[in-house]
C-alpha cells in the first residue's frame, strides 16, 4: 500500500548481524516453509516458438497458483504449469496457461513495458539470492513484453530493457509462452553451484484475477523476500558481453522568420552522430557509456503555470539516465515500503535532469540573440552492479562550454552562458542477512570552470554532498522496520554568488525577524545537513508510520539534486492506516488512514500543522476510488514574503477525490476534482475527466480535459524598499488577489502495429489566465493584517501597463510602481513518434515536434477567442530522423 500524502525517508540506525546460516556446500539453507523448485540442464536445442514441443517440457511442471485478486488466498480459477531449464548460455522458462474459455483470452498489442489491459505471464528471478533485488520478465498472448529491475523487495523499475527472446502461442485450451534469458543479461556472482529466488505470476484480465506460485497475502507488502528457492543450476559461466550502438540523426527545424534577425531565418538543418556502449566489466558490473548524446526522440514536457518561488519538477525521459536508475532513486527508502512524506520537502541528492539542462547564464549585450536550448553532454559513463555484497552505481558526465551568439547590427560576437562542467554520482548499498538489514552511502559532486566573471556571480563553482542511509527489521516477518538517512551538502563559489544563494528561496537568510540565520556577504561557501528517521509497522490490517526529519537552513542539494521546498525545517508526522483485504459486499479492498503532521523552523516557530484523512478502495464492480482531506489551523508562514518577515496563513481545508471505471472495458472513464477553502485567503476548485477508448487490440486513445479555478487573496507581487515602513523592517511586501483559471487537455494516441513497430502521439493545448486586483501590503509581521491600496488615504492608478501606488495621495515622493502582473499564457505542445525496433536493440525513430505559444489579452479568458489565437499562432516544427544499430560482440 502506498498512501497518497507525500514521500518520506528515514535516518538509518542499522544493527549489523552475522549473515544467514549456510550449509556445508556454502549455499544458504532453505527458509522455513520455503518452496523449492528444480531447474533441469538440457543439451538439446530449444526453439523459442511458444509451442512447448521440446523434450525438456514434457516432464511434469510446477503448478498450484494462489490468488491475490480478487479473492486473496484462494486457489487460482485457471491452471498454470511452469518449467525451468538451462544450458551453458541461458536460462529457459516455459509456461502453459490453461483456460476454460480460450475464446476469451485477452491479448493486446502494446509498446515495450506498457502495462496494456490483457492477460500476462510474469517470471521473477533473484540471481543474487539477496531476497531484495532481481528481474522481472513478462509476455502476453499477443507477444507484447515488459521487463524490469526489482529493488527494495517491492519496487519495480521498468526502464531497464534486457536483450532476451520470447514467444507466445494461443491454443484451443489456453496459451503458452517460452523465454530464453541469456546469463549475460543477469548479474550474479560466479560459483560452482547456484541458488536463486524465483516466482511466477499470471494475470487473467477478463476476471481481474492475479495469481502467483508463491502467494504473499495482500496484507503483507513483501515480494522478493518471499520467492521460491531455485536449485539445480551449476557449472555455468555468468558470461560477459559488449554492445556498441552508434547513432546518426538528421534534424530540420522550421519556424516563422523574423525580419532583421539573422538567427530566425525560418529554417535550420542539423546533423549529428554519437555512440552508446554497454559492456560487462565482469559478471556483476555493467558499464554504460554515451558520447555526444542525442535525446530528440523523447516526449516534450507538459506546459505548467508556476507562481511559486520554487522550480517545477519534470520527469526524466532520456533513456541513458532512466535505465537502471533504481539504485540511485531508492536512496533513503530501503526497507520502508509505506510512502508518506506528510509535508516533508523530499530532497533528492540526484536529479539527472541537471545534466544537460538549458544554459543558466544570460547575455549582457544588446542585439539579436541565439541561445542553445540545452547543454551538450560531451560524454557520460555509468557503472552499475555488485561488488562483493555491495550494490554499486557510479555516474560521470562532462558537459560542454556553451555560448550564445549575439548579432548587433551585423557585428557578430558570442558570450559564454554555461561553463564546462563535471557531474559525478556514487552510490553503494550493502544488504545484510538477506535484506533484513542494510546500509548505504551516496556522494555527489559538481565542478564548474567559472573563469567567466558573469557566470561566477550566478553559479556555484563546486558543490558536494555526502549521505548514508539504511534500515533494519525488528522481526523475522519483516513487520516492524526502522530506516532513514543523514547527510550534508557544501557549495563553494565567489562571495557574490554565495550571497545570492543565501537570499534564494531555498534559504532566505535575509529574513529580518529570523534570529537563527544571518547573511554573510563575505562567505565563499555554504554548508548544511539533513536527515530523516522513520519507524513503521508495514503488515496489514493495521499499519502505521512515524517520521521525524530535519533540514538545516544551509542544506542545499540543488546543483545535482532537487528539493521541492525550502530548508530550515523540522518535520514530525504520524500516519496510521487500516486495510481490509478480504472482499465484502461493497469492496474488494478498502484502505482508511488518518494522520497528523507538524513542522517547525530552526527558530522554534511552528510553520505548518495539519490533519490528514485518506480513503482508497476497489468496489465489487472493479471501480477504483481514492479521496483525501487535509485540514489545517491558522499558521505562521516563513515563506510567503519571500525573504521578508513572518506572516500568518489562515485556517482552511483541502480535499480531493478520484473515481475510475473498470479497466477491462473498451471505454474507461476517470473523473475527479479538488476543493479548497482557505477562509479569508480564498477558495479554489478543479475538475478533470479522462476518457480512454480501446477500439482495437492494438489501439488506444485517451483524452483528459481539466479545469482549475483559484481565487487567492495573497499572491506575491514584489518587495519595495521604504525606510519609513518600520513595521515591516523598512520594506513593503506587496501582494494582490489573483483569480486564476487554467483550461487544458492532454491527448494521447498509442497505435501498436507489431511489438516492434508503434506510433505514439501526444498533444497538450493549454490556456492559463491570471487577473490581479485588490493590491495590498503586509501591515505587520506574524499577522494576516494588510493595508489595501486605494484605502485610508492611499491611491492606486493604472496607465500603460503600470500600477502606481501613492501612499498618502499627495506626495509623489512616497509613490512606487510595478508592472501589471496579469497574464494569459497559451501553449500548444505535441509530439508524434514512430518507433521501429528492426532488430533487437536497433531502433529507427521518426519524430515530429510542434510548439506554439501566444500571450495576448492578459487577465481575460475567452475560450473561443483564446483557442483561435493559439491555433493561428506561429509555431516551431521540428522533424527528426534517428537511426541506431546494436552490435553484440
Amino acid at each position: 500500500m502506498k498512501p497518497s500524502a507525500a514521500r518520506i525517508a528515514l535516518i538509518i540506525i542499522a544493527m549489523i548481524s552475522p549473515l544467514g546460516a549456510k550449509d556445508r556446500t556454502g549455499l544458504p539453507e532453505p527458509e522455513p516453509g520455503q518452496r523449492i523448485i528444480q531447474a533441469v540442464r538440457t543439451d538439446d536445442p530449444i526453439v523459442i516458438d511458444g509451442r512447448l514441443e521440446e523434450i525438456v517440457w514434457q516432464r511434469e511442471g510446477v503448478n498450484g497458483f494462489t490468488q491475490n485478486d480478487p479473492k486473496d488466498g484462494e486457489p487460482a480459477t485457471e491452471t498454470t504449469e511452469v518449467w525451468i531449464a538451462y544450458d551453458d548460455k541461458a536460462v529457459y522458462v516455459a509456461a502453459f496457461c490453461r483456460d476454460s474459455e480460450p475464446d476469451r483470452i485477452l491479448g493486446r498489442l502494446g509498446r515495450r513495458d506498457v502495462a496494456v489491459d490483457s492477460d500476462w505471464f510474469y517470471f521473477y528471478v533473484d540471481p543474487y539470492y539477496d531476497r531484495r533485488s532481481g528481474y522481472a520478465f513478462a509476455v502476453n498472448p499477443s507477444n507484447s513484453i515488459r521487463d524490469a529491475v526489482l529493488s527494495n523487495d517491492v519496487d519495480q523499475d521498468f526502464s531497464w530493457d534486457g536483450v532476451w527472446e520470447w514467444k507466445a502461442a494461443v491454443h484451443d485450451n489456453g496459451w503458452s509462452v517460452e523465454m530464453r534469458i541469456p546469463f549475460d543479461q543477469l548479474r550474479f556472482s560466479s560459483r560452482d553451484e547456484y541458488v536463486w529466488g524465483v516466482n511466477f505470476r499470471r494475470v487473467v484480465k477478463r476476471k481481474n484475477e492475479t495469481a502467483s506460485l508463491v502467494w504473499v497475502p495482500k496484507s503483507e507488502p513483501a515480494h522478493v523476500s518471499r520467492f521460491a528457492r531455485l536449485e539445480g543450476i551449476g557449472d555455468i559461466s555468468p558470461g560477459r558481453h559488449l554492445e556498441v550502438v552508434p547513432y546518426v540523426t538528421g534534424r530540420s527545424q522550421f519556424q516563422p522568420a523574423e525580419p532583421g534577425n539573422p538567427f530566425r531565418t525560418g529554417h535550420r538543418f542539423l546533423g549529428n552522430a554519437g555512440l552508446d556502449l554497454k559492456a560487462g566489466l565482469k559478471s556483476n558490473l555493467t558499464l554504460d557509456a554515451t558520447v555526444n548524446s542525442d535525446f530528440g526522440q523523447v516526449e516534450v514536457d507538459p506546459a505548467v503555470i508556476n507562481l511559486t518561488a520554487y522550480e517545477t519538477y519534470y520527469q526524466e525521459r532520456r533513456p541513458f539516465f532512466i535505465e537502471g536508475a533504481s539504485i540511485f532513486n531508492g536512496f533513503g527508502r530501503g526497507g520502508v515500503y509505506i510512502n508518506a512524506g506528510m509535508n516533508w520537502p523530499s530532497p533528492e541528492f540526484f536529479y539527472s535532469r541537471r545534466i544537460g539542462r538549458a544554459p543558466q547564464g544570460y547575455v549582457t549585450g544588446a542585439g539579436h540573440v541565439d541561445v542553445p536550448g540545452h547543454t551538450t553532454i560531451l560524454g557520460a559513463a555509468k557503472i552499475t552492479g555488485r561488488l562483493g555484497s555491495w550494490n554499486v552505481g557510479f555516474i560521470n558526465a562532462l558537459t560542454a562550454r556553451e555560448f550564445a551568439a549575439l548579432d548587433a547590427s551585423g557585428l557578430r560576437s558570442k558570450e559564454e552562458v554555461e561553463p564546462l562542467s563535471y557531474f559525478g554520482v556514487f552510490r553503494a548499498q550493502k544488504d545484510i542477512d538477506r535484506g533484513r538489514r542494510g546500509i548505504g552511502i551516496m556522494a555527489t559532486g559538481v565542478m564548474r570552470d567559472t573563469a567567466n566573471t558573469n557566470l561566477a556571480g550566478i553559479m556555484n563553482q563546486n558543490a558536494f554532498s555526502l549521505a548514508v542511509d539504511g534500515w533494519t527489521f525488528f522481526d523475522a516477518n519483516r513487520n516492524y522496520v526502522l530506516g532513514g538517512w543523514i547527510g550534508g551538502t557544501r557549495v563553494e563559489g565567489t562571495p557574490e554568488n554565495i550571497l545570492r544563494l543565501q537570499r534564494s528561496p531555498l534559504h532566505y537568510y535575509q529574513r529580518p525577524d529570523a534570529a537563527h540565520v544571518e547573511l554573510d556577504p563575505s562567505a565563499g561557501s555554504l554548508s548544511g545537513w539533513g536527515g530523516r528517521i522513520q519507524v513503521a509497522k508495514q503488515n496489514a490490517p493495521l499499519m502505521w508510520v512515524f517520521g521525524i526529519g530535519a533540514l538545516s537552513p544551509g542544506f542545499d542539494p540543488n546543483d545535482l539534486g532537487f528539493q521541492r521546498a525550502g530548508s530550515d525545517i523540522v518535520n514530525v508526522s504520524f500516519l496510521p492506516v487500516y486495510m481490509w483485504t478480504k472482499p465484502g459486499k461493497i469492496f474488494h479492498m478498502f484502505v482508511a488512514g488518518s494522520g497528523v503532521l507538524q513542522s517547525y523552523d530552526f527558530g522554534g516557530n511552528k510553520v505548518s500543522e495539519a490533519a490528514v484523512v485518506i480513503l482508497q478502495g476497489t468496489f465489487r464492480n472493479f471501480w477504483d476510488f481514492n479521496a483525501e482531506i487535509v485540514a489545517f489551523p491558522d499558521m505562521l508562514n516563513n515563506r510567503l514574503t519571500r525573504g521578508g518577515p513572518m506572516a500568518m496563513s489562515p485556517a482552511g481545508m483541502q480535499s480531493s477525490f478520484m473515481l475510475s471505471t473498470d479497466s477491462r472495458r473498451p471505454f474507461i472513464l476517470e473523473g475527479g476534482g479538488t476543493l479548497s477553502n482557505n477562509g479569508p485567503d480564498g477558495r479554489g476548485w478543479s475538475a478533470q475527466l479522462a476518457f480512454r477508448w480501446k477500439p482495437a487490440s492494438n489501439l488506444s486513445l485517451s483524452i483528459g480535459p481539466r479545469y482549475n479555478y483559484d481565487d487567492m487573496a495573497t499572491q506575491w507581487v514584489g518587495r519595495f524598499r521604504d525606510d519609513r515602513m518600520t513595521a515591516t523592517y523598512g520594506t513593503r511586501y506587496v501582494f494582490g488577489r489573483i483569480r486564476q483559471q487554467v483550461v487544458s487537455t492532454e491527448v494521447r494516441l498509442d497505435w501498436t502495429f507489431t511489438p516492434a513497430l508503434s506510433l505514439q502521439a501526444y498533444l497538450q493545448p493549454f490556456i492559463g489566465v491570471g487577473a490581479y486586483d485588490r493590491f495590498k501590503e503586509l501591515a505587520r509581521p506574524r499577522s494576516y493584517d494588510y493595508n489595501v491600496f486605494g484605502q485610508n488615504g492611499s491611491t492606486i492608478a493604472f496607465a500603460d501597463g503600470i500600477y502606481t501606488i501613492d501612499l498618502d495621495g499627495e506626495d509623489p515622493a512616497v509613490a512606487f510602481s510595478f508592472r501589471n502582473p496579469d497574464f494569459n499564457v497559451k501553449s500548444l505542445r505535441g509530439t508524434i513518434v514512430l518507433r521501429w525496433e528492426f532488430r533487437p536493440g536497433s531502433l529507427l525513430y521518426f519524430v515530429w515536434t510542434q510548439n506554439r505559444a501566444d500571450y495576448a489579452n492578459p487577465g481575460d479568458l475567452r475560450l473561443r477567442r483564446d483557442m483561435g489565437d493559439l491555433l493561428t499562432a506561429p509555431g516551431d516544427n521540428i522533424f527528426m530522423l534517428k537511426a541506431s544499430y546494436r552490435w553484440n560482440m
